[in-house]
């Protein structure tokens, strides 16, 4: 016998849905689905004030809600660079990449100088696939604040375009301004966002192998697991790429080669 839906047999019986014709302890309840409350920026609330709540609906990942408040804190102070870059990050965080590109320009030319700006334009450059443009940004970026963040930025562009000895520079840039760049979960976000597992593999080992050059035992070999079990091809150029000479010393660079990681379902 087929199995009927709960609004099939609701329809069925002529009863209203969620309830079936037997003992209360036997009713079934379907609870409607939760909403959440609409917030309308006030007309009275300060520039601070819907700033303040743009910024904890945008960390809630409500991206276009908190827009409406940047904009509102835009319309009493539409000069602001840092409220403009903000309604920039929603926009792009929201996948709106061409709006995104309209607020970024706007608070650079409000405040030439502001480096996030310059960064999120090029975060903007990158998703429309003109990494010539992310390059010019990110290294704008750079040059106004030394930030770990912008040299990785840059460093994924060179990636995308398989320009390693680029790549490697940038990031290894990044790791000496914060060696827990990489390792944090956030940050693999760059890695999820590459086009093919073995891109995703081949990160890894770029990682593993500028941790080992700078000496860092511990994450070079966990950058080295994880390039296994993202089924990394040329695992064993381990055994003659220099930069892992005294890392193949360590106990545990033997212990891992010979119990390899299997390689994780894509």
């Amino acid at each position: 016998m087929a199995r009927l839906s709960v609004w099939t047999l609701a329809l069925a019986l002529q009863i209203p849905f969620g309830y079936a014709q037997d003992t209360p302890a036997d009713r079934l309840q379907v609870k409607p689905p939760i909403t959440q409350p609409t917030t309308i920026p006030s007309a009275n609330a300060t520039v601070e004030e819907l700033e303040h709540q743009g910024d904890s609906l945008r960390q809630q990942k409500l991206f276009f809600d908190a827009l409406d408040f940047y904009r509102a804190a835009l319309q009493k102070e539409p000069d602001s660079a840092k409220l403009n870059n903000k309604a920039g990050m929603s926009e792009l965080q929201g996948e709106h990449v061409g709006e995104s590109v309209h607020y970024f320009q706007r608070a650079i030319k409000l405040d030439p100088k502001m480096a996030a700006a310059h960064n999120n334009l090029g975060a903007a450059r990158y998703e429309e696939r003109k990494y010539g443009g992310a390059v010019k940004e990110y290294k704008k970026a750079i040059k106004l604040e030394e930030d770990a963040s912008f040299y990785s930025n840059l460093g994924a562009v060179y990636f995308s375009e398989k320009k390693w000895e680029h790549a490697n520079e940038a990031y290894g840039h990044a790791l000496q301004l914060d060696p827990d760049l990489f390792v944090r979960p956030s940050r693999f976000g760059i890695a999820a966002q590459m086009s093919s597992p073995q891109d995703r593999a081949h990160f890894q080992y770029v990682l593993a192998k500028l941790y080992a050059k700078s000496g860092d035992s511990n994450r070079a070999l966990l950058c080295l697991r994880r390039a296994m079990e993202n089924d990394y091809k040329e695992i064993n150029a381990v055994y003659k790429d220099e930069e892992f000479a005294n890392l193949r010393k360590d106990p545990r660079f033997a212990e891992l080669m010979k119990n390899r990681p299997a390689a994780l379902p894509n």
